[in-house]
């Protein structure tokens, strides 16, 4: 048995996030289930060490002074929701004992034992959110002279220049093997990097419901019939079509986000955690995000949904949503066509096919770490 230890975009964060606490969750389990040991990295970047998860209007993306106000009326369960976060990545995580940075990331083989790197999964790639950062490209000497891969890297909708292409092509032989998220960089790294690359599903897909069940709160948290609302940024179109698809239907709307203003017609559950967020998408009528992790839970739990479009996030929901046969799930306007229902057996055995060769993937990398 080898102790890898993964390193994430997940505890360190302006806002919390339950699919990167959920990827984070997933891929522990799966390296668990290969018979090896995961540590999470308790790992700041440079880029992420000025926010503050308690007071995040300083480095929010939205500059509005709408969005800005609606963030601060919001910052009771902002406080709430973190708090669950921190006991959820300190309860179901054997988590490092100290927080690493650039200072200290090199110390990290001998404090923890580590035997290998596994850098992933979320959109640590992407050159837009997080520059090329050390810690997620394997660059830290500690790393280079080691051993570490990727699982599930993403680039997002990263937009690289010659120099950034350059440091990426250096970057890449760092990993012993590459497991990448999305299909649209496979073919520049297979023409720049010797290292072998492969495309690998998202963590989370590798998980079943049953996984699921073994974290989310088992009650039903809201007795009336409700739609679930998960916004990760605001956008009029998909909150204008969730009010009136509730409204036809005589459901309830329960609104993860932060406009706070919803409340006189919104059950507002922000403060909801990583565990009752699985149980309300579980109990959900329908689920209408824009969210890349809150629409594969909605998948896992088989309700019914539309995910809208979102900056930086189209091009890993698409490509997830082609894998499962979804494509007509994804909304631009809300005045798109949707199928009324889902065959949910047709993808699920989509989802399982892909599994065993990503599985195949992280078991035959992490056996190579000798």
């Amino acid at each position: 048995m080898k102790t890898f230890a993964q390193i994430s975009y997940n505890i360190h964060a302006n806002f919390t996030n339950y699919g990167s606490a959920l990827q984070s969750w997933a891929l522990t389990q799966a390296i668990k289930k290969l018979g090896h040991k995961p540590v999470l990295v308790d790992y700041c970047p440079d880029c992420l060490k000025d926010n503050d998860p308690l007071n995040p209007m300083k480095n929010m993306w939205d500059t509005d002074e709408e969005s800005r106000r609606m963030c601060e009326l919001s910052l009771p369960a902002i406080r709430i929701n973190y708090e669950k976060f921190e006991r959820f990545y300190t309860e179901k995580f054997n988590r490092t004992k100290k927080v690493y940075t650039k200072e200290n990331f090199n110390e990290i083989v001998e404090d923890e034992n580590i035997d290998g790197f596994v850098c992933g999964s979320d959109t640590i790639f992407c050159v837009d959110e997080f520059g090329m950062d050390d810690g997620y490209y394997a660059n830290y000497p500690v790393m280079r002279n080691g051993y570490s891969i990727s699982y599930a890297a993403s680039f997002g909708d990263s937009h690289f220049n010659d120099e950034t292409y350059k440091i990426l092509t250096h970057h890449l032989g760092n990993f012993k093997a590459l497991g990448i998220r999305e299909n649209w960089m496979l073919p520049y790294i297979k023409e720049h990097s010797s290292t072998p690359v492969q495309h690998v599903l998202d963590p989370t897909l590798l998980m079943t419901k049953d996984d699921l069940e073994t974290i989310a709160v088992p009650e039903r948290l809201e007795e009336q019939k409700y739609l679930l609302l998960y916004a990760r940024r605001y956008n009029k179109k998909m909150f204008d079509y969730a009010d009136e698809l509730a409204k036809k239907n005589g459901w309830k709307v329960i609104d993860i986000s932060l406009r706070a203003t919803n409340a006189d017609r919104h059950r507002m559950f922000y403060e909801a955690g990583v565990e009752e967020f699985l149980s309300l998408v579980r109990h959900a009528e329908y689920l209408v995000t824009n969210s890349f992790h809150g629409m594969i839970m909605g998948v896992h739990y088989r309700r019914p949904f539309v995910v809208f479009s979102r900056e930086q996030c189209d091009i890993k929901i698409d490509e997830v949503l082609e894998l499962m046969g979804l494509s007509d799930r994804k909304l631009i306007t809300g005045s798109e066509s949707v199928a009324e229902s889902i065959d949910y057996d047709s993808v699920h055995n989509r989802i399982a096919e892909a599994r065993v060769g990503s599985m195949e993937y992280l078991s035959k990398a992490l056996s190579n770490c000798k």
